[in-house]
């Protein structure tokens, strides 16, 4: 509906062909994929209808992603201390560590997310697209310059599709608000504060596109992204496959005791029923008719559990999945609970940090148009100096990087104003003004003395 709405509109969204699988990586992301997880089973009478159990990997790995990629020690500065203000409070009020940390798991699980900023009485407002709700318009080497965002809305009872749509005019962005209800597929009247038109009058875009840095090998040619574990859909289904089977194993490998009927029941002849000896419950006792009791013992049945193949079948697969989703091959490991230093996880592994460098560079670009985007609407200087301090220290030590900043500075490789910006964060312009500062000082303590 969406589409034929755009299209009525006079715009063009992407064909289908660009469009990415984004309901068969959302499957796997939940956990169940109808086509893989449920499946018919021929007992010998009868197909049954069979549900596989599921590890749900492929959300832990997404998790995984975010938690690294945007966790709550992700620092944004910029250079002049009012805009600083302006900008904490305007993340503070939409939950932006939190909101942002579900937005790029969400992104690497279903290829493709967004930010969008709107003006509000408030302040600034900002919505968290998913993929399935983002509509590029016009887009050039990948990158999108135009686009509708749809979601839908409650209003009185009935269902409504918002659409938001960012659009260039001399290239000045442009952006329309529409309502269509659902059922009658006619315009209602927008929420009150927001406009069907606003000119910004600015080529700053109000929306951010965030992916996984990796290359779209489905569709090449589309601006969309893919899922961190598109091209692992193999490895999710044998590591599901594995552990159902893992799960039966344990189901079926129960003991029994083969006893015989005569011997599970005893007849009550003072009330003229009859009652089984075993408790129903009991489980692991089966009664067999047929047999001669005079000849006939208890017997014990224990399955031979095949528990270590199953691990290891497992724990290779998962290895698999660890490596194609950029962690590395020993990203997820349940048999060791050694806990790893900072140089050893540096040392052992170097995909996971190379994969997490990669894909803070698509992350920091988002960031820092964002935070253009939330300067401009609030009438602050956006073009000043943006930093966005990425928390590291899970894959490396703080103190090692310290230490070596200290030496290189001792050894003159690099200046005071590098070793602050390495050590503390501080974006080079900041650097630069603390250095002098503190030279300044020094040099008046000097003629003081």
């Amino acid at each position: 509906m969406v589409k034929k709405i755009l299209k009525s509109l006079g715009y063009t969204p992407l064909p289908d062909g660009m469009n990415m699988p984004v309901e068969l990586w959302k499957s796997w992301y939940e956990g169940k994929v109808d086509s893989f997880h449920e499946y018919r089973q021929y007992n010998g009478k009868r197909a049954l209808r069979r549900t596989r159990k599921s590890l749900s990997m492929a959300k832990r790995v997404c998790e995984d992603w975010a938690d690294l990629l945007f966790n709550e020690k992700v620092e944004i500065i910029t250079v002049a201390p009012s805009a600083q203000k302006v900008l904490d409070k305007v993340l503070a009020d939409n939950g932006f560590k939190v909101c942002a940390n579900k937005l790029v798991e969400l992104a690497f699980a279903l290829g493709t997310a967004a930010f969008v900023e709107h003006k509000t009485q408030n302040g600034v407002l900002i919505d968290y697209v998913r993929a399935d709700m983002i509509y590029p318009l016009a887009f050039a080497n990948g990158k999108i310059s135009e686009c509708a965002f749809a979601s839908r809305m409650l209003i009185y009872g009935e269902m409504h599709t918002y659409l938001n749509i960012h659009t260039k005019e001399n290239g000045k962005y442009v952006i329309k608000n529409l309502l269509i209800c659902e059922r009658t597929k006619k315009s209602a009247p927008l929420p009150e504060g927001i406009a069907e038109v606003f000119y910004t009058n600015s080529d700053v875009a109000m929306f951010q596109i965030l992916s996984p840095n990796i290359v779209n090998n489905i569709c090449p040619d589309s601006p969309l992204g893919i899922s961190v574990f598109a091209n692992a859909i193999d490895v999710l289904e044998g590591i599901d496959l594995v552990y159902d089977s893992y799960q039966n194993e344990y189901r079926l490998g129960k003991k029994r005791i083969v006893v015989p009927l005569s011997m599970a029941k005893i007849e009550m002849e003072q009330q003229g029923e009859i009652l089984p000896v075993f408790d129903d419950n009991d489980t692991e006792f089966y009664a067999f008719s047929g047999a001669d009791p005079d000849n006939f013992s208890i017997n014990e049945i224990n399955m031979e559990l095949r528990a270590d193949a199953h691990e290891t079948g497992l724990q290779r697969n998962i290895d698999l999945l660890s490596d194609l989703c950029g962690f590395g091959s020993s990203k997820y490991n349940y048999q060791t609970g050694r806990i790893k230093t900072a140089t050893q996880i540096v040392s052992e592994q170097s995909d996971l940090f190379r994969n997490l460098k990669k894909h803070e560079i698509l992350a920091e670009q988002a960031i820092k148009n964002l935070v253009k985007a939330v300067l401009f609407l609030m009438g602050e200087d956006y073009e000043q100096e943006i930093t966005v301090n990425f928390d590291d220290s899970i894959i490396d030590d703080a103190a090692t990087t310290a230490e070596r900043a200290l030496k290189e500075k001792q050894s003159n490789i690099i200046d005071a104003a590098e070793y602050l910006s390495r050590v503390y964060k501080l974006p080079r312009q900041q650097a630069e003004e603390k250095v002098r500062n503190m030279d300044l000082e020094k040099a008046e303590s000097a003629v003081v003395d």
